[in-house]
């Protein structure tokens, strides 16, 4: 059984680490579940403290958080509206259809069109584009780096007991 769950961690992370790039997947919540269930298991199970699945729970929860208002906050200091941000919301989710380069340009001409649409002028629009553009992929490293974190404590930890 032991096999099964490490099995299942290691397949977690690897989705957690695609959920860093694909916005329908909660790439971190995913990535702490692979952790969990190596302490699930019986021989393997003190490689991992509870305190450090603690730990790792509130980083999922903070960089979680951030990937939500990060991109919106920078879009509004550099003076984006509201349009913009659903236009970046939208751009991201269309832009899953336009692999690989959706994902990077979608926020950042949905965040235009949103902000055209709403009556931003020109520069201002395209401001806030390039606002949207750096708060996702801002958001998008700390989700990264996350799980990248996550996925070498996990291999480290199951290696070195071997």
């Amino acid at each position: 059984m032991d096999y099964v769950l490490l099995v299942a961690g290691l397949i977690c992370l690897i989705i957690g680490l695609i959920g860093c790039i694909i916005p329908a997947i909660p790439g971190p919540p995913i990535s702490w579940v692979g952790m969990l269930l190596l302490k699930f298991t019986n021989e393997y199970s003190e490689i991992i403290s509870t305190e450090w699945l603690v730990i790792w729970a509130v980083a999922v929860i903070a960089v979680t958080v951030a990937d939500f208002i990060l991109p919106a906050m920078i879009t509004k200091k550099m003076g984006g509206s509201k349009a913009g941000a659903w236009g970046a919301t939208i751009g991201t989710f269309a832009g899953l259809f336009c692999l690989p380069w959706g994902i990077l340009l979608g926020p950042f001409f949905g965040a235009l069109t949103g902000e055209l649409i709403h009556g931003t002028k020109g520069k201002q629009a395209w401001k806030s584009a390039f606002a949207s553009f750096l708060g996702f992929i801002l958001s998008t490293g700390l989700k990264l780096t996350c799980c990248l974190m996550m996925t070498f404590h996990y291999l480290k930890s199951v290696i070195s007991y071997f």
